[in-house]
């Protein structure tokens, strides 16, 4: 059985982006594949956290994740720092990692170029340890988005440049995998891309927003005058605002407004409360469950203690092997 890592950081709360970019591929992906999903905590360390609300967050994240669906008993979740085994690898493959192909990474340029005050070394070998969280249960399957693909040709890279040197063909190729053949691109409400924390608050819709609060972001969204001739094209916000509508409204639903746009006789004010209405709708049994598991906190620490175990089982296999081709033996 192929293979499958993925993990979404402990940054805070999931948002519509998160839950239908990745998280539902997640819950089909559990039945066919042998999956390892997990909540990267040391990756938020590049942006400081306090301590509170680092254990808030990965707490957040844990719960979010089981009430969308991801089951403990299919699927492997696991906090990131409860596998040590993950950074032992992240030492090895920086010692084979380049400052010039670092420096190279879109990523690592974006974030100097928007957060020049905080140019941390993790950030640029955020690379590496992203490869080490893949490697590390040697995933041939890895579903990223288009944001993330160089990440995965850099894992790829320093994958196979271990097997080159140690003379091993031990790392396989990761690629990255959608259960579905169109990866969803979810975009946010201020009318420029992808739905995203970085973007601000009133830019995402999250999974524990209260139906109150949803609706005050989405008629808060960006929009425009209207369509001035029939037929014509949207506006990069208003094709945003279609493409939410696309993701979690009916069929119907969808055309009938994008009837009224094209035939100029939209009113925004009325789609916006549908498009509210529709969010609702689909994301409240997620937020059920989020209050019902939240609540329980054996659940909570079990889930996280029973994945721990199997993550590190898989990660010790691993560094145990990748130990000795090194060269690093007992006396």
């Amino acid at each position: 059985m192929e293979t499958v890592v993925s993990g979404i950081r402990s940054t805070g709360k999931l948002h519509l982006g998160n839950y239908y970019g990745a998280v539902k591929n997640f819950v089909k992906m559990q039945d066919e594949y042998k999956c390892f999903f997990f909540i990267a905590d040391y990756h938020s360390l590049t942006t400081h956290p306090t301590p509170a609300n680092l254990h808030d967050n990965v707490r957040s994240v844990l719960v979010e994740y089981l009430a969308a669906g991801i089951d403990p008993e299919k699927a492997t979740i696991y906090v990131q720092s409860d596998v040590p085994e993950v950074v032992e690898l992240y030492l090895y493959l920086n010692m084979n990692a380049y400052m010039g192909e670092l420096e190279r990474s879109t990523s690592f340029k974006d974030k100097v170029r928007s957060h020049p005050d905080n140019v941390n070394a993790g950030l640029l070998t955020y690379p590496v340890l992203m490869a080490a969280d893949i490697l590390i249960h040697k995933a041939t399957k890895v579903p990223v988005g288009k944001d993330q693909e160089q990440h995965l040709e850099m894992s790829r890279t320093f994958g196979n440049r271990f097997n080159r040197m140690y003379g091993h063909e031990f790392f396989p190729e990761p690629y990255a995998f959608n259960f579905t053949d169109k990866l969803v691109k979810v975009p946010g409400l201020d009318g420029k891309g992808k739905m995203g924390k970085s973007e601000g608050e009133g830019n995402a819709v999250y999974l524990r927003d209260t139906p109150e609060i949803i609706r005050k972001k989405v008629m808060k969204a960006v929009s425009d005058g209207g369509p001035s001739e029939e037929n014509q094209p949207k506006p990069e916000a208003i094709q945003n605002l279609f493409d939410l509508m696309k993701i979690v409204s009916a069929e119907d639903t969808y055309a009938h407004f994008d009837n009224l746009y094209n035939n100029c006789q939209i009113r925004y004010g009325d789609f916006k409360k549908q498009l509210a209405e529709d969010m609702i709708v689909a994301t409240q049994p997620v937020r059920e469950r989020i209050s019902e598991i939240e609540a329980n906190k054996t659940y909570l620490r079990e889930v996280a203690r029973y994945g721990a175990i199997k993550a590190r089982e898989s990660a010790s296999k691993t560094i145990r092997e990748v130990r000795e081709i090194i060269g690093f033996k007992n006396f």
